[in-house]
């Protein structure tokens, strides 16, 4: 039997839902991807540590966190538009306010609380359950991969762009043009369902508080969770450190820039190549496939010679496993629970990635300050992929008997 998909109005079809959630998670993720490239500009000029920088970069991680299930659960309540436009303008009203902040408290609030909220209440996993609903569950992993890419483009785009508004107009412009850019998001949400519906078959089986307390006694549900932690761990480490790291090299600014660039431009095949994969095979096999990888690319750069080409061969390498996670992650969920409350159990998993966050980005900071070296952060890196490859082995994929009973 065919499962059915999520009823849109006439005009939101689902190529308009695709397209204006794949816009969606291109710019609120590109915006979010330059944060690094600010912190030797602002450190410097407003004679700050390593560490304040990263602590606000941690904060706004961990209330993204937060924030997600908060925002999910009211976005599955009421659809993703309202959501997205609340969270848009507090995200351009953090970025202004990162602009101007003269002290440490003055940037954990803007950057920190007020940027995090932003970023959470426009996040693009709230696009991409609202697409994960309007296409069938034979399309899904490839659907969500499309939107992973998208978030990548984001990353390939603004990395170059914000280093060229950095150069040209400085640091405290750059942050104006990208809170005015922010701005473009609320027409883009105005085109996701005001409403995201279900099917009706899953809207009557379980209540949202139902649905969270059979995910949290599920063996794979933890499990998931507790992996998911591990690629927030490297990858805001990486995004928020890896431009001052490659500074640190004697090498340049464009460097650093070019390679947050190139791993935005490699996920979007990585993305894709997920997607595909979790299509047509396990994804929680793929998953454990990704983070041993990561361990060994880590490793690889440790024991190479430090010049651009390693840098950028590093970038291209990371980029291919960068995001490749969120499409099977929230395949896996939706495969194993429906897509009803995707949005409220994935913002589960993802608050677990963002405590993951909150520790790679103020732990890079806080060892670089005490030792001078972001070594030690490179080593927790392949302990935890190691980890992860691991624990991701056990998850058992079949759906829950509910769903496999509606759709008989």
């Amino acid at each position: 039997m065919t499962t059915p998909v999520a009823a849109v109005s006439s005009w939101r079809t689902p190529a308009v839902v695709i397209v204006a959630g794949c816009l969606i998670a291109l710019l609120g993720f590109g915006i979010r991807s330059s944060f690094g490239l600010f912190l030797e500009p602002m450190t410097q000029a407003r004679g700050w540590s390593r560490e304040t920088f990263a602590l606000a970069l941690a904060i706004q991680n961990l209330i993204w966190g937060i924030g997600v299930p908060i925002a999910g659960a009211i976005a599955d309540r009421f659809g993703a538009s309202r959501v997205i436009i609340i969270g848009t303008l507090l995200y351009t009203a953090g970025l202004y306010g990162m602009s101007v902040a003269e002290s440490s408290s003055a940037l954990h609030l803007t950057a920190g609380l007020l940027t995090g909220a932003g970023v959470a209440f426009t996040a693009f996993s709230l696009a991409m359950a609202a697409m994960a609903r309007v296409v069938s569950p034979q399309k899904r992993s490839v659907v969500l991969g499309l939107g992973t890419a998208a978030g990548s483009c984001g990353q390939v785009l603004f990395s170059p762009l914000s280093q060229g508004f950095i150069s040209s107009f400085g640091w405290q412009e750059a942050l104006l043009l990208q809170a005015g850019i922010a701005l473009f998001l609320i027409p883009l949400a105005i085109a996701l369902p005001g409403k995201d519906k279900a099917p009706q078959q899953e809207q009557e089986a379980v209540s949202v508080s139902g649905a969270v307390s059979e995910a949290l006694a599920h063996r794979g549900f933890v499990l998931l969770t507790a992996g998911f932690f591990v690629c927030g761990f490297h990858v805001a480490f990486i995004a928020v450190h890896f431009p001052a790291y490659v500074r640190d090299l004697g090498l340049t600014a464009e460097v650093g820039a070019w390679s947050l660039s190139i791993i935005g431009l490699f996920n979007i095949i990585g993305s894709f190549g997920s997607g595909y994969a979790g299509q047509k095979s396990s994804k929680k096999n793929s998953l454990c496939f990704i983070y041993l990888a990561r361990a060994v690319v880590i490793g690889g750069l440790l024991v190479m010679p430090k010049t651009a080409a390693t840098i950028y061969g590093f970038s291209a390498l990371m980029g291919l496993l960068w995001l490749s996670t969120v499409p099977l992650t929230t395949g896996l969920v939706a495969q194993i629970f429906g897509v009803r409350y995707l949005a409220t159990l994935f913002g589960i998993v993802f608050l677990s990635h963002q405590i993951g966050s909150f520790i790679g980005v103020w732990l890079g900071g806080r060892l670089y300050d005490m030792y001078g070296s972001y070594d030690g952060m490179w080593w927790a890196g392949i302990f935890f992929g190691l980890v992860a490859a691991v624990v991701h082995w056990p998850i058992n994929e079949k759906p829950l008997a509910r769903l496999n009973e509606q759709s008989a």
